[in-house]
C-alpha cells in the first residue's frame, strides 16, 4: 500500500487543499485524519505537489495543518455474490448495517464491508486446473436468488492466466481463495469469489460490443409502441416537480423484461427514497412471485446526504450493472435524477474555481454525461453469451424547461426521450409521456406505420382541439371534430393506463399488437354522424367500452367478446361499403 500522506493546506466547503509529498493519482481515496475519524476523500485534481480532494463527509472541525493519508487505490466498488436484495448508500456502505451501528443518525467516518464476510455460498466449479482463461471468464458459480453468480477471473488481470488450482463443490465466504492463477511468467495470484474494481473505469472484460435493436418490453404501453427503449440503449425521462418520473421508473422496474434492477437515486429527497425503500420489499416480482427486492439492488444518496457521494453513488451504480452484465444478464440501471448529479458537479467545479459553463454548470458537462450513457450497451461475451445493461436517467429541469443544459446534454446521447408533460399530469393522463415531443430511434413493438399514422392522428386532434377553444365547436367542421375525437379516443385507451387494474398495468407486447392494430383500424375507419353530438356520445361510448376491453384477460372469452362489440359499434357509423 503506498504510503504517501499530506497536511491540509485549504480548506473550501467539502473540498480540501492537501499538500503531499510522493506519488499520487487522479482519482485515488485518502483519509482525512479528524482526531480517531478518518474521512474518505477522493483526488479530483492535482497541480504540482498539491492535491485537491472532495471529501465524501460532512468537514466541520477539519483544520489546516491536519494529515491526509493516500490508499493508492482509486475509489472502488467490492464485487462478488451478495449484492442483490441490498440497500446501499453511494459510496457502497450497507445501510441497514449502518444503521444497526449508528442508530437513525448516520456517523461520519463509518464504513461497513459491502459484501457480508461471514455468509458463505455453495461454489461449484467449471474450470479445471490447466484451463487458461481471460479477465471475465468463468472459474464457477454460486446460486444467488433464482441466478446463477458467476465467479470470474478479475477484471484487472490482464492476458492469458492458466488455472493450478482451483476449490471443489463446497461453502466458502467472499474472502477465501478459490483459485490459484499463473501467468505466462510464472507469477501467481490467488482468486477469491470477491474482486474490486473502480467505479470511474467501465468493465469491458468481453468479445464485443453490439447494436441494441431488440425492444426491452416494459409493458407500458406508450413507451413500448411509441416510444420503445431497446436492451442495451438508454433513454431519458425529463420533467417537472410532481409529473410522475418516479413513479413511472418504478412501474418500468417491476415490469420491464430484465433480469436485474439497479436503482441509483442521487440526490433526490428523502421522502421518495423512502417510498421506494418501502414499496419495493412489498411489491410482487410478476417473474417469481416473491419479492421484487430479491433481484434488485438500491443505492441511495438521497439531498439531505454529502453532496460529493452523489457522483460516487452514480458511477457506483453503472458499475455494478456492469458486474451483472458479464455474467450473461440484462440490466436495468434507473438514475434518479442526473440533474441532483449534475448540480453536485456544479458545485465541485465552482470550489475548484474552474470557469464556469452555461448556467454555471461545468464547461464538460455534456462530455460527463455522455461517459456515463455509454457505458450502457449489449456485448456479446466471450463464451458467447449476450449480457446487457440499459440506463434510464431522470432529469428535474426547474420549471420542467427542457431547454437547460442537463436536458439538452442528455437529449444528444440518449436513444430515447420520454418527456413528461404538466399538462398531462395536471389533467390525470398518466403516464403523462408527451405524445409530441417525445421521440425514440429504436424499433417498436408494433408495425411503424401504424404508429406514424396513430402520431398523425394525435397531432392533427391536438391541433383541432386548440383551435376548438378559440373558435369553438360550432366554427369547427365536421370532419375535423372526427379527428379530434379520435385522437382523443386513442389517447384515452392507449396512451393512459390505470396503475389499479392488474391486467391494464402491465401490457405484454402480444397483446400491444393485438390491441393496437384494432385500435388503428378503428382510427382508419371513415364514419358519419348527423351532428356532433351524436359523435361526441359515440365516441363516450367507444372509449368507455375499450377501457373494459383493458381490463379483460386476452385468456377469458370476455376479451374475444367485447372486441366483438367494439367492431359491431364502429360498424354502425362506418361508410365503408
Amino acid at each position: 500500500m503506498n504510503q504517501t500522506s499530506g497536511k491540509i493546506a485549504g480548506i473550501n466547503g467539502n473540498m480540501i487543499t492537501v499538500a503531499f509529498e510522493g506519488a499520487v493519482s487522479q482519482n485515488e481515496v485518502g483519509y482525512a485524519c479528524l482526531d480517531d475519524l478518518r474521512l474518505m476523500c477522493e483526488v479530483v485534481r492535482i497541480r504540482g505537489k498539491k492535491a485537491d480532494m472532495q471529501v465524501f463527509e460532512d468537514t466541520t472541525d477539519l483544520s489546516i495543518g491536519d494529515t491526509v493519508e493516500f490508499t493508492g487505490e482509486l475509489l472502488s466498488a467490492e464485487l462478488g455474490p451478495g449484492l442483490l436484495t441490498q440497500v446501499y448508500d453511494g459510496l457502497q456502505n450497507p445501510l441497514p448495517r449502518l444503521a444497526e451501528q449508528c442508530g437513525f443518525f448516520l456517523q461520519r467516518g463509518v464504513y461497513l464491508d459491502a459484501l457480508p464476510r461471514e455468509q458463505k455460498w455453495s461454489f461449484s466449479p467449471t474450470a479445471k486446473v490447466g484451463d487458461t482463461l481471460t479477465a471475465g471468464e468463468t472459474l464457477g458459480t454460486v446460486p444467488e436468488g433464482i441466478f446463477e453468480h458467476r465467479i470470474m477471473v478479475p477484471f484487472s488481470l490482464p492476458g492469458n492466466w492458466k488455472v493450478e488450482k482451483i476449490a471443489g463443490k463446497g461453502d466458502f465466504t467472499v474472502t477465501d481463495t478459490i483459485a490459484t492463477l499463473s501467468d505466462e511468467q510464472g507469477h501467481e495470484t490467488n482468486v477469491s469469489m470477491m474482486q474490486r474494481w473502480p467505479v470511474k473505469l467501465p468493465i469491458q472484460a468481453y468479445a464485443e460490443r453490439l447494436r441494441p435493436e431488440d425492444t426491452l418490453v416494459t409493458k407500458v404501453r406508450s413507451v413500448d409502441t411509441f416510444f420503445p427503449v431497446a436492451k442495451g440503449g438508454t433513454y431519458c425521462i425529463p420533467g417537472p416537480f410532481g409529473a410522475g418520473k418516479t413513479v413511472l421508473q418504478q412501474l418500468t422496474s417491476r415490469n420491464a423484461d430484465v433480469d436485474i434492477v439497479i436503482i441509483a437515486a442521487c440526490g433526490e429527497r428523502a421522502g421518495e427514497v423512502v417510498e421506494t425503500l418501502r414499496e419495493f420489499p412489498e411489491l410482487t416480482d410478476p417473474r417469481t412471485g416473491k419479492s421484487l427486492m430479491e433481484r434488485t439492488v438500491i443505492i441511495c444518496n438521497t439531498s439531505s446526504m454529502p453532496v460529493a457521494a452523489r457522483e460516487a453513488s452514480v458511477y457506483t451504480g453503472v458499475t455494478l450493472a456492469g458486474y451483472y452484465r458479464q455474467m450473461g444478464l440484462n440490466v436495468l440501471l434507473l438514475a434518479d435524477s442526473t440533474s441532483r448529479w449534475a448540480q453536485a458537479l456544479r458545485e465541485t467545479s465552482g470550489r475548484l474555481e474552474e470557469i464556469p459553463g452555461e448556467e454555471a454548470f461545468p464547461a464538460y458537462l455534456e462530455s460527463v454525461i455522455a461517459s456515463f450513457y455509454e457505458r450502457g450497451g449489449i456485448v456479446r461475451l466471450k463464451d458467447g453469451s449476450i449480457g446487457s445493461v440499459t440506463i434510464g436517467g431522470t432529469v428535474s429541469p426547474a420549471g420542467g424547461n427542457f431547454d437547460e443544459p442537463v436536458t439538452q446534454a442528455t437529449l444528444k446521447v440518449v436513444g430515447a426521450f420520454h418527456g413528461l408533460s404538466r399538462a398531462r399530469s395536471d389533467a390525470r393522463r398518466y403516464p403523462a409521456i408527451d405524445p409530441i415531443d417525445s421521440w425514440s430511434k429504436y424499433p417498436s413493438v408494433v408495425d411503424q406505420e401504424d404508429i406514424a399514422f396513430a402520431r398523425d392522428i394525435i397531432k392533427r386532434g391536438t391541433e383541432i382541439g386548440q383551435m376548438i377553444k378559440v373558435v369553438g365547436e360550432e366554427g369547427t367542421a365536421m370532419d375535423d371534430f372526427i379527428v379530434h375525437l379520435k385522437g382523443e379516443y386513442l389517447d384515452a385507451v392507449y396512451l393512459q393506463q390505470s396503475g389499479f387494474d392488474p391486467i391494464d398495468a402491465a401490457t405484454d407486447a402480444d397483446r400491444q399488437k393485438t390491441v393496437f392494430h384494432v385500435t388503428t383500424e378503428f382510427l382508419r375507419t371513415p364514419m358519419s354522424f348527423k351532428d356532433k353530438e351524436e359523435a361526441r356520445h359515440f365516441f363516450h361510448q367507444l372509449t368507455q367500452l375499450h377501457k373494459d376491453w383493458n381490463r379483460a384477460s386476452m385468456e377469458d372469452d370476455a376479451f374475444k367478446e367485447i372486441e366483438k362489440k367494439l367492431r359491431n359499434l364502429v360498424g354502425e357509423v362506418s361508410t365503408d361499403e
